[in-house]
């Protein structure tokens, strides 16, 4: 499965790259809003994990530019922990909220539960193994 990690305390995501490599996913990461942005836009992912305060664009703002292309599951990954921040970040289109910090093994397993969730149907290409097929062309 690939993911793109979107956050901008580097300390945080490489321990969180580094962990999710050991689970056996695949990892890209940003540590911007719109660099982050632009390679979800560009690249199939299975999952991305993105935080809310982000410099160039915040999560929200991302997630709802994301929406107006694709539906690829988002988990916002944020220290804002008030109920109103959750539910701006799921009336955005986050797919899920989960805040900071958190305990590893409930974070994979929300990891797991979106990518189940998502069945792949509503995507435009599918690609196992390098190849890609775009159901659209």
């Amino acid at each position: 499965m690939k993911l793109l990690i979107v956050e901008d305390d580097l300390r945080l995501l490489r321990t969180i790259e580094r962990d999710l490599k050991e689970e056996g996913f695949q990892v890209e990461v940003a540590w911007d809003g719109l660099e982050g942005l632009k390679i979800a836009q560009h690249n199939p992912f299975d999952l991305i994990l993105l935080d809310g305060m982000l410099p160039g664009i915040n999560g929200w703002t991302f997630v709802e530019q994301l929406r107006e292309t694709q539906t690829t599951p988002v988990l916002m990954l944020t220290a804002r922990d008030a109920v109103q921040d959750s539910v701006s970040g799921l009336n955005a289109g986050a797919d899920d909220y989960l805040t900071k910090p958190f305990h590893f093994d409930e974070f994979v397993a929300r990891i797991n539960a979106l990518i189940r969730r998502d069945t792949g149907s509503n995507r435009a290409t599918l690609e196992h193994d390098g190849l890609i097929l775009d159901t659209t062309a």
